[in-house]
């Protein structure tokens, strides 16, 4: 009996090693058709270097509040382009691609902190504003961009005129992948995670579809502009490394210190930031707007474009009223 117990433990402990050797030694094959993302640029296409990052960024007309456009989760600055031209008609407008999104270049060595982190995102926001040389802007932010500028006007309310928060995802629940925290960062999940999010190449279009009311309205490029920047060298290695960035220093979101004008707009049919959700965000908020859209989904800017801008010319045209 002892030799049979110790014969298990033997090939328990080979076994071990093999799943911790494994994911450290096996060929991880690069994401195949990639290219640099000043190749995939439009010919209105602009970059900027902050913190040794290449951002990618486009901007549009003149005139005063500026607004700047923060897109969500897997998106791109592409989420802005029904509603950009007409926000910009007269007032100065800026779209940017977060990082490890849209065509921002994705390093994959840096010193000091993770560039992926949301610690690092809030400096690169302030950072893009101070090169832009804008001052008190709008920042009108969808699902994750919309945590992102509750965060900065948190962290920074007396350079923040108002916001527009757009389905954002401020949600108390807090990242799901919270308590895999340990194995995401792993040596071997850090090595084998780039292969693993790779099937966001199939899985994405799904989230495509889920972020309509009604996805059979989706333009017909939709798909292609959404799915672009994963042609951009090294998107996989930088979604990973954004999706497990360290949460020990998570944004703050305390929409009850929110001190300026905050409109909250959402689809009365969002299937990924719920619209009960935007609802209570806008609760909490002191003197916050709510504007529920009928019939729209998670990206109002995109499926209804004539009722967002309605929303958002109204509640601007408020601020300017103010003494």
């Amino acid at each position: 009996m002892r030799k049979i117990l110790r014969s298990i433990g033997i090939t328990l402990l080979i076994l071990l090693g093999l799943v911790l050797a494994l994911p450290l030694i096996i060929p991880i094959p690069p994401a195949g058709d990639t290219l640099p993302v000043q190749q995939l640029a439009d010919g209105d296409s602009q970059f900027i270097q902050i913190n040794g990052i290449q951002f990618h960024y486009k901007t549009q007309g003149s005139g005063s509040p500026t607004l700047v456009l923060l897109h969500g989760f897997g998106a791109s600055l592409y989420s802005w382009r029904e509603v950009m031209p007409v926000l910009a008609e007269n007032r100065r407008v800026f779209a940017y691609d977060r990082e490890a999104f849209g065509l921002t270049e994705r390093p994959t060595t840096w010193e000091g902190k993770n560039p992926y982190t949301r610690i690092a995102s809030l400096e690169h926001l302030e950072k893009l504003l101070d090169a832009w040389q804008v001052d008190h802007p709008v920042l009108v932010g969808n699902s994750a961009g919309g945590a992102l500028a509750v965060a900065y006007a948190v962290k920074h309310p007396d350079r923040v005129q108002a916001l527009v928060l757009v389905s954002p995802a401020v949600g108390s629940g807090g990242n799901p992948y919270a308590k895999f925290g340990w194995l995401l960062n792993t040596p071997q999940m850090q090595r084998i995670g780039p292969l693993l999010v790779r099937s966001i190449q199939s899985s994405g279009l799904d989230l495509i579809e889920q972020a309509w009311h009604d996805p059979t309205k989706q333009p017909a490029d939709t798909i292609l502009l959404y799915t672009k920047p994963l042609q951009a060298e090294n998107w996989d290695f930088a979604l990973w490394q954004y999706s497990t960035a360290s949460r020990e220093n998570e944004l703050s979101l305390n929409l009850e210190e929110l001190d300026l004008p905050v409109l909250v707009i959402t689809g009365d049919d969002d299937h990924i930031v719920p619209t009960q959700s935007s609802i209570a965000a806008a609760e909490e908020i002191p003197g916050a707007a709510l504007v529920v859209i009928p019939n729209c989904g998670h990206v109002p800017q995109e499926e209804c474009p004539a009722e967002f801008l309605s929303a958002v010319n109204q509640f601007l045209k408020g601020i300017a009223e103010q003494p």
